[in-house]
């Protein structure tokens, strides 16, 4: 019976159609039980609320305006408050037809997520697989299941349907299959801004590669979606940059947020509670901060005398202990600076269009004003999950410390988002 346990269990993490169906179940499991079994058995924490049983769980912060969008539609006036029309319109317009069968919205918009999620890692594991083998596909994999952010693909956001369009337009664009690249492209650039960065990715790609003329075709062609609704805007609000000028509600100014970078690196070492009183009030996150930073150039320095092993578990300790320290300000800049780092190390084993969609993901983010939600508009970038996911498929025991650290975030941003506290 063991023998039969070990060949199934064997199977299971070697065959290419149930590995990314496991990495799926497991992980939404994981959030499930986070959201509707732990989340409510807790008190209210200040600024948030307890929780109940139920799919209301899943509807929070953004989802309220994909509600609005998917039941009432779209509202707009350029007076630089927030206006729905910020949020591109397929994902909503696709719940729309779910609810059209007679489910409420909390239910449709779930399903469209967490199915469009499970598609996303089918498409990126046999993309990866294609051009890196299959341990850097299963790594890939579960790396963007158990992401903190993976939590986004279950709730009623954009992120499982954007990774999966994104991710498919970048798969047909390897194969050279321009039809498919022009008709995922475009629902890409018609579900997120971010699905711009897919246009100058093909063309540079293109370019480098020395494609046929098809291929810039393709990558112009994926500009329909975005120019589709610059048409809705301009008919139904006399604007055809209504999207943009909405932006102005969310994000004050476009272009490099300077200061709110220096913000969060000052609260990463100094704490948000000094920040906010211009002075060393509280001298213990500061002295913590010095002490972890301290230790990390310790192991670095005696690493050969060590040995890997308690290097690689230090370093992890080290970054467990920072996001204990800072939390999200330093969830948002190592994921920012990570990726960056990512790309710019492995470019000659990533394909041309993951490298360049990669950077010019992260120049558009950057570019847009702010550092809001940088963390989770990032991880919908999945040149840099391809990259982490080959990277770790080298090292391992780094892999498995990854996992387990992205399991303890991921637990903690569920309860967060159950209690309606801000995640991202």
């Amino acid at each position: 019976m063991a023998k039969g346990l070990i060949s199934a269990s064997k199977v299971l993490w070697t065959n290419p159609l149930l590995f990314p169906a496991t990495m799926w179940l497991v992980s939404r499991l994981f959030i499930w039980t986070a959201m509707l079994l732990v989340a409510p058995n807790l008190p209210a924490p200040p600024g948030g609320i307890a929780p109940k049983f139920g799919w209301e769980v899943f509807d929070a912060w953004d989802s309220v305006h994909y509600h609005s969008i998917a039941t009432s539609g779209y509202e707009f006036a350029n007076d630089g408050k927030g206006h729905n029309l910020a949020f591109f319109p397929l994902f909503p317009l696709i719940v729309r037809g779910f609810m059209s069968l007679g489910l409420p919205f909390e239910v449709a918009g779930t399903l469209v997520s967490s199915l469009a999620f499970l598609a996303a890692l089918y498409c990126l594991y046999f993309w990866v697989e294609d051009h890196h083998g299959k341990p850097a596909a299963r790594w890939t994999t579960a790396v963007v299941a158990w992401c903190p952010l993976s939590m986004f693909g279950t709730v009623i956001y954009t992120e499982g349907l954007y990774l999966l369009l994104s991710t498919a337009a970048l798969q047909a664009f390897d194969k050279q299959q321009y039809g498919w690249t022009v008709l995922w492209g475009a629902m890409a650039t018609a579900t997120r801004p971010t699905g711009l960065a897919l246009i100058p990715a093909f063309l540079l790609a293109a370019w480098k590669q020395r494609r046929p003329l098809i291929a810039y075709i393709a990558g112009f062609g994926t500009a329909i979606g975005v120019l589709l609704f610059t048409l809705y805007c301009a008919i139904h609000f006399g604007d055809p940059l209504g999207f943009i000028h909405a932006q102005r509600g969310w994000r004050s100014s476009l272009g490099f947020d300077w200061q709110a970078w220096w913000k969060m690196l000052m609260q990463i070492a100094i704490g948000t509670w000094n920040w906010k009183h211009g002075s060393i009030k509280d001298p213990l996150h500061p002295l913590c901060f010095v002490m972890i930073l301290g230790i990390g150039y310790c192991l670095w320095h005696f690493r050969q005398k060590l040995g890997s092993q308690k290097v690689d578990y230090g370093f992890a300790a080290l970054v467990f202990l920072l996001w204990i320290l800072a939390g999200d300000p330093f969830i948002n800049t190592a994921t920012v600076f990570g990726s960056a780092y990512l790309l710019w190390k492995l470019p000659t084993q990533l394909t041309p269009v993951a490298v360049f969609y990669g950077f010019c993901g992260l120049a558009l983010l950057l570019a847009s004003g702010g550092t809001w939600s940088l963390s989770r508009l990032v991880y919908g970038i999945a040149s840099a999950s391809v990259a982490l996911g080959v990277l770790l498929s080298h090292h391992p025991r780094w892999g498995y410390i990854t996992l387990f650290f992205f399991a303890i975030i991921l637990a903690s941003f569920s309860i967060r988002f159950a209690q309606e506290l801000w995640v991202g």
